[in-house]
């Protein structure tokens, strides 16, 4: 395990995503494959909630799978750093007709009461995030007891040919698979191994975890005591 998997903090990436670097990354991220991976994805996560459950999506991004959580009779809120991002997805679910809200804020330091969430999803952020234990203590401070903090992200030991295959499985044009290869690999640096991923939880409030290797990607579960 390398030592910079369990420092408090790491290095932040900049530029953030603002403007037309935002906007970009949405019209990338809202091809009909990828809006179906998180519709089917919503509908996975959904299925073990009540009706009605408050869920917080950490970095949502353009809000396609905070939508479609949404469109499935959950109570979703999501939270960016990214102010563009916040518009974009607030104009994409008034769009949808999906009462989904999304606020601008810091996933350290969320502007959120203690125990305003029943269950709490990120998904493909977590890695770029500069404080990951503050953001994990923030995570088990929002939730209720018993709720759960599902994150989903990319593995750092995924192999250039598993990142090949998943690209391939977006059905991109030519530039976009040469971007999302070429972007994935520069990411993979950033990401987090299962073990590492354990460390870091270790020194959360959480305390443990369970997390499932798939694909390119690491599924992390914690949940808070009741």
């Amino acid at each position: 395990m390398g030592n910079t998997e369990v420092k408090r903090h790491r290095t932040k990436l900049v530029p953030e995503m603002e403007g037309p670097v935002a906007r970009a990354y949405a019209r990338g991220r809202g091809t009909e494959p990828q809006v179906a991976y998180y519709r089917s994805s919503a509908a996975a996560l959904a299925k073990d909630l009540p009706d009605g459950a408050d869920v917080l999506e950490v970095a949502p991004g353009p809000g396609f799978h905070a939508v479609e959580l949404a469109r499935l009779g959950l109570a979703v809120t999501g939270l960016d750093v990214s102010r563009t991002f916040v518009t974009l997805a607030s104009d994409y679910a008034r769009e949808q007709g999906v009462a989904a809200k999304f606020v601008h804020g810091d996933v350290a330091k969320m502007p959120f009461d203690p125990e305003s969430f029943d269950f709490l999803i990120c998904q493909a952020a977590f890695k770029n995030f500069a404080d990951p234990v503050d953001a994990l203590d923030e995570m088990w401070r929002v939730l209720r007891p018993g709720g759960v903090a599902v994150v989903q992200d990319l593995r750092k030991s995924a192999t250039a040919a598993e990142i090949e295959a998943e690209v391939d499985g977006m059905e991109l044009g030519p530039m976009g698979a040469l971007m999302t290869r070429w972007t994935l690999g520069q990411l993979r640096k950033r990401a987090y191994t299962p073990e590492g991923f354990e460390a870091l939880v270790r020194e959360s409030r959480f305390g443990s975890c369970s997390v499932v290797a798939e694909g390119i990607g690491i599924e992390v579960r914690m949940r808070k005591s009741e």
